[in-house]
């Protein structure tokens, strides 16, 4: 055919990533804070109120 004509194309929509990704990154990293709050009290112990 001609090959100087512009041929606009719409555009691939990107790809959505996978929520359930996401959710278990939340929780992954709400379970590690937990864990390192816990082994800080552990190791350095509560405040103590003076």
């Amino acid at each position: 055919m001609n090959d100087n004509v512009i041929k606009f194309r719409k555009p691939r929509p990107p790809r959505q990533r996978d929520p359930r990704l996401r959710k278990i990154l939340i929780v992954l990293g709400v379970l590690v804070l937990f864990a390192v709050a816990w082994l800080y009290f552990a190791f350095v112990g509560a405040p103590v109120a003076s």
